[in-house]
């Protein structure tokens, strides 16, 4: 039986975004192992699908020399204890010490996924911090890509940078369409006839919540009828979004926070159109369940962002970091009902063409070399 360990650093994605992958490749006869950080749910769930969990503490954002090196031993170690045939990476950390510790303990079938390219590589203001840590991050990518068998990207922009910054040498890569969208679970919901708008992210800045709640504003003003919500979880990146900022917006009324809310199908059936004015993404997951709900998308002309939007055909594309063309589209949307419902329509097609994510995962297993059927 062919062993694969799956390392990620958000443990939550295990079950949310990756598992029709872990089950598939359960099914095709892999012995399927997990490593991470700890995350309660998530272990029962995995557990309760037969998928062995290993704990992995990682500190997900932080730049911390002593840490990171310890990971990376703490990586060498487990994989040389587990034996695997396959290791398949997710996110810097894990791409960055996993490939290179897969490698030393000798794995044949070592590769990295690039989900997205965060902070590193989206500070629009170009910080002295953000200097450092994006020269880190390229040094890190060029050496462990290199030791990678394959690299796969989740858009075409972002293997395009890395051709560009020369990154990945002679390693072979791939792009799949994102981590595609589960149409059974996220089922095609009545579109509010109310404006009601919704944006989920983690809260920071490189997600466009600056811009989202700057929009609301402008549109209340001339629409006051307009509805704002915002659902995600604060996040210790360096670009987190200051929590007084939003505190002051949801007591002027701008929006309505939900924190972090586990099954996010409700507050999508609440909303009538989706925004995301985030800088940057691999392929935003939250756009493609609002799709697959039947719902139109206002989100940047960013790499990641506009992958799965044709405009004026199932959303409309924005500037990055542009807060009046933001408020223009919106309502735009308000006062033409009639074409919120066709991109609404158009939305859950195009999902259905391109996301579904058991399309994505027959991607990824034929990357991956699974030479069983799914």
């Amino acid at each position: 039986m062919i062993r694969i360990v799956v390392i990620v650093s958000e443990p939550t994605s295990l079950a949310t975004t990756r598992g029709h992958l872990l089950l598939a490749l359960q099914a095709a006869g892999y012995e399927v192992h997990a490593a991470a950080p700890v995350d309660a749910t998530t272990v029962r769930w995995l557990t309760e699908n037969g998928i062995r969990f290993h704990p992995l503490p990682m500190e997900r954002a932080a730049i911390a020399p002593f840490g990171d090196t310890l990971l990376a031993f703490r990586l060498y170690m487990k994989i040389r204890e587990l034996k695997p045939q396959v290791v398949l990476t997710c996110a810097i950390k894990p791409i960055v010490y996993g490939i290179p510790a897969a490698l030393i303990a000798g794995v044949s079938r070592r590769h990295a996924l690039i989900t997205g390219l965060g902070y590193a590589f989206t500070d629009r203001h170009k910080s002295l911090r953000w200097r450092m840590v994006n020269a880190v991050a390229r040094l890190l990518y060029a050496a462990s890509l290199r030791a990678a068998t394959t690299a796969t990207f989740q858009n075409e922009d972002d293997h395009d940078d890395f051709r560009r910054l020369g990154l990945l040498g002679l390693t072979p890569a791939n792009v799949v369409n994102g981590s595609g969208v589960d149409l059974d679970r996220f089922k095609v919901a009545p579109l509010p006839e109310k404006p009601r708008f919704l944006m989920i992210a983690r809260l920071l800045r490189d997600k466009g919540l600056a811009e989202y709640l700057g929009a609301a504003r402008l549109v209340k003003a001339v629409r006051s009828e307009a509805r704002f919500d915002l659902v995600g979880d604060e996040d210790p990146n360096p670009a987190g979004f200051p929590v007084s900022e939003l505190e002051a917006a949801v007591k002027d009324g701008t929006i309505h926070y939900h924190g972090p809310v586990e099954d996010v199908r409700r507050v999508i059936a609440d909303a009538r159109i989706y925004v995301l004015p985030s800088y940057r993404e691999g392929t935003s997951r939250s756009v493609l369940e609002a799709m697959a709900m039947g719902r139109p998308i206002i989100t940047t002309d960013a790499p990641g962002c506009r992958a799965p939007i044709v405009p004026g055909v199932n959303g409309l594309l924005v500037p990055v970091g542009a807060t009046t063309p933001l408020a223009e589209a919106m309502i735009q949307l308000i006062d033409n009902p009639d074409e919120a419902e066709c991109m609404a329509k158009n939305s859950r097609s195009i999902a259905e063409q391109r996301y579904d994510i058991k399309k994505v995962t027959a991607h990824m297993m034929e990357i991956i070399g699974v030479e069983r059927p799914l």
